[in-house]
């Protein structure tokens, strides 16, 4: 395998604030839904059950919410080719840090 390989993709993460907005929005809704049965159960004789409901409701969501987030994270990922002679251009060009590229 040539070591020079490498040299010749770039990798681009395009996630923005908006490809996961809709997964917090939704998250924030459940949580404030829980929050709401919680002061519900507040008023029974045993207010553990309220605490524990608030409880339940995070450990099952959370990890939904972080597979969804992680995936769509994948998803925006992209290792694109690239001509060795580009890449020195589009680096000499690209002063934000944004991309990432692997040239000598």
């Amino acid at each position: 395998m040539n070591k020079n390989n490498i040299q010749n993709y770039r990798f681009v993460c395009t996630l923005t604030f908006g490809d996961i907005y809709g997964q917090i929005i939704a998250w924030l809704i459940t949580i404030t839904i829980s929050l709401a049965s919680a002061l519900a159960l507040m008023g029974a004789r045993r207010p553990v059950y309220a605490l524990a409901t608030v409880g339940l409701v995070i450990f099952l969501t959370l990890p939904f919410l972080l597979f969804a987030f992680v995936t769509t994270l994948l998803n925006h990922i992209e290792l694109a080719a690239v001509e060795p002679k580009a890449s020195m251009e589009s680096l000499s060009s690209n002063v934000s840090g944004q991309t990432i590229e692997a040239t000598s």
